[in-house]
């Protein structure tokens, strides 16, 4: 027998919603979430009551319902009715705004109430390639919900914060302030999606709520918790198509496909960032540009595609030369020198040509000290020692090693511990010659905080 469920029972309670008003509405939203079966009475909401579980998707519009009725987000994890389908909604490309919107709410809600049980969810490995082909095929979306109107000057207040919070990421690491950003983007930003708005409030509020949901995955991403990432990415380029920004969706496809070929799938990761160039004009983002073809040489590099991944190194560096930082927006300003030149030293890493390596990776090393960029000085670090044992310079590579060890120390940033834990392995054909010994005991110590 169920046992009562006294959270559906306390907001509806709260609410003074009857069960048949209560049933009514739930059919009213699930026509509009395009579920029409969906048409539950007065006796079926006594039972859920009673405890019996409704099915998917119930547990979800009851959630957005009372979310609406009371103007803050109520989870489906508040009514006692289980997870709901953040987790794996979040994976899925809807053309639907407005679930769209209560999938994104969710997620942002799980993030910070429940990231333990987000973050064992798993990596789904191809899951980019549907929301990449959605995104360019350019899906039409249903309006948003009435409500109190959003005004201009309350996109300017989130727009504000996004630097505030990419320059965190960028001198910090993505495991400081992550969830700082995701509860204002729960009690500020999300709220904002689900009222009405006049056309060009609507696209710049998406175009906002993509920046920052964008850098929410990439926090995620930098800090190793990539189910997360996966999710936020997936949702960023969703609303980054509502916002008819074609750059910032072909820079969102950029970081999925970083995340691809980080973990193992290039072949995806070359798709990602051909797509993205296939919805981007030259005209809109040169440093978009750039990045899309360092990160297709990436790919490359592992697809053990010398010849294209090397066209793809120079394409990059002709598309970074037409870069007017002036035009550019402002999520792109991590795009420079230091950044391209330290994803060019990989890819010549991943090929074997350990001159090339050296000469990106010093070039990055330089404009990151100036900048006082430790997390990007610490991976280039990490190239430049590669590049050293790759010819068997051990000496040099310890040095190196250690300058990666210093800076990984500075900021938080799973991607800089594991570059070092990427040399230790590079380290091993030495065995136990003391320097190799030496870095492992000064390692220690920051993979045991990681």
């Amino acid at each position: 027998m169920n046992s009562p469920n006294d959270q559906l029972a306390y907001w509806l309670g709260r609410s003074a919603i009857s069960r048949k008003e209560l049933a009514r509405r739930v059919q009213s939203k699930a026509q509009e979430w395009g579920q029409p079966n969906v048409a539950p009475n007065a006796t079926r909401v006594r039972r859920w009551l009673e405890g019996e579980t409704p099915r998917a998707p119930i547990p979800d519009i009851l959630a957005g319902l009372f979310s609406d009725h009371f103007g803050f987000r109520v989870t489906t994890y508040d009514l006692g009715l289980g997870e709901g389908r953040s987790v794996d909604a979040a994976l899925a490309y809807d053309p639907s705004f407005a679930a769209t919107v209560e999938v994104v709410a969710d997620l942002g809600r799980a993030d910070v109430d429940r990231r333990k049980f987000l973050a064992a969810a798993p990596f789904a490995a191809v899951a980019g390639v549907g929301p990449s082909r959605d995104w360019l095929l350019n899906t039409l979306d249903q309006e948003p919900e009435p409500g109190p109107r959003v005004r201009l000057e309350d996109v300017s207040a989130v727009k504000n914060m996004f630097t505030t919070f990419q320059r965190m990421d960028i001198f910090q690491g993505g495991g400081s302030g992550r969830l700082v950003l995701a509860e204002y983007m729960n009690q500020h930003v999300y709220p904002l999606l689900r009222r009405s708005h006049d056309d060009d409030v609507r696209r710049a509020l998406c175009e906002a709520a993509a920046e920052q949901t964008y850098l929410l995955g990439w926090m995620a991403y930098d800090s190793g918790e990539h189910s997360i990432a996966q999710r936020y990415l997936i949702q960023s380029l969703r609303l980054a198509e509502e916002s008819r920004n074609a750059p910032l969706g072909a820079h969102v496809l950029a970081g999925m496909a970083d995340q691809a070929t980080l973990l193992g799938n290039p072949a995806e990761g070359r798709r990602l960032a051909q797509a993205g160039r296939q919805g981007l004009s030259r005209a809109e983002s040169a440093a978009c540009l750039a990045d899309l073809w360092c990160l297709e040489a990436r790919a490359l590099a592992l697809l053990d595609d010398k010849r294209a991944a090397a066209r793809a190194v120079a394409q990059s560096e002709r598309a970074y030369e037409r870069v007017d930082h002036a035009a550019e927006p402002d999520w792109a300003e991590f795009i420079d020198p230091a950044y391209l030149h330290g994803e060019h030293a990989n890819t010549f890493r991943d090929m074997g040509d350990a001159k090339a390596a050296e000469e990106h990776a010093r070039r990055s090393i330089g404009h990151a000290h100036m900048q006082q960029r430790a997390r990007r000085g610490a991976m280039s670090h990490a190239a430049l020692a590669v590049s050293h044992l790759q010819r068997r310079e051990l000496e040099a590579a310890h040095s190196a090693g250690l300058r990666t060890l210093k800076l990984s120390g500075q900021v938080k940033s799973s991607r800089a511990v594991e570059a070092v834990q990427d040399l230790q392995r590079r380290m091993q054909p030495f065995g136990s010659h003391r320097l190799v010994a030496d870095f492992n005991e000064q390692a220690r110590e920051l993979i045991a905080a990681a």
